[in-house]
């Protein structure tokens, strides 16, 4: 962000001495100064995206990942009770195998959903701190340029 506003403030500062000087109207001064805010917006923005391009990934394995689990059990389950149907009996030997397979799928679906829901909050709280420290900075660069320059 402040290469891109220290890049657009030396624009406007090399246009203004070729134009003759620093004795320019205010309303050059404001002009310029929305110059730099753009600037540093769109840099702002561009980081922003950056840093949120693959959470989404997150949110959508943290999403699908329990009813992934969740098909898998009851695909478990379904097992469990077909082999309790050709065999005509409920036993222990019967039914684990169903049950084991059921909980096994719960458990994947729990492995890939908590940490994904823990990277996607620990992700999106560090974007919205670090947005808002840029906001800071750019209010902080504007004032300094308004005060050095302007």
């Amino acid at each position: 962000m402040f290469r891109a506003g220290f890049v657009e403030l030396a624009k406007l500062r090399k246009r203004r001495t070729e134009a003759g000087g620093d004795a320019a109207a205010p309303e050059t001064h404001i002009g310029d100064i929305e110059s730099i805010e753009r600037a540093l917006s769109r840099a702002r923005t561009m980081a922003v995206t950056e840093m949120e391009n693959k959470v989404p990934f997150l949110a959508t394995t943290a999403s699908s990942a329990p009813f992934i689990g969740l098909f898998g059990t009851v695909w478990g389950i379904m097992n469990s009770f077909r082999n309790i149907g050709a065999k005509g009996a409920a036993n222990l030997a019967t039914v684990a195998p169903g049950i084991a397979e059921a909980l096994v799928a719960t458990a994947i679906g729990l492995v890939a959903a908590i940490p994904a829901v823990m990277g996607y909050n620990y992700l999106s709280r560090r974007i919205r701190v670090i947005s808002a420290e840029m906001e800071t900075f750019t209010n902080d660069f504007l004032n300094i340029i308004r005060r050095r320059f302007f």
